[in-house]
């Protein structure tokens, strides 16, 4: 028992002092499974336009008027993106990101 009280000890030194936020990341990727995966894809097409175009974070961040750490957050694939994000980007790395598979009908 008290080789057992020793173990924990020595392992509760190494314990942080921030609570782990794995539980509510695993909720959150489970409820936004689809969300994320759009992310990722929309991430992928950046990266691949960016490496043609030879541009960095920083220069497109640049061009978009936004913070380099933003667009890591994008090509992350943890931003949910607005539509004039989506835009800028579409008009800066000439690719499309919507594409209306079915056409808007007003009845």
């Amino acid at each position: 028992m008290k080789e057992r009280d020793e173990q924990i000890a020595r392992l509760e030194r190494f314990q942080s002092d921030t609570p782990s936020k794995w539980r509510e990341e695993a909720e959150f990727r489970a409820a936004n499974r689809e969300w994320i995966r759009e992310s990722q894809k929309i991430a992928t097409m950046m990266l691949t336009k960016m490496d043609a175009m030879g541009l960095r974070q920083t220069d497109l961040a640049q061009m978009m008027g936004v913070s380099q750490q933003y667009i890591s957050r994008i090509l992350k694939g943890k931003e949910n993106l607005t539509l004039n994000t989506i835009i800028k980007i579409e008009e800066i790395l000439h690719i499309t990101i919507l594409s209306p598979s079915h056409p808007a009908r007003i009845e």
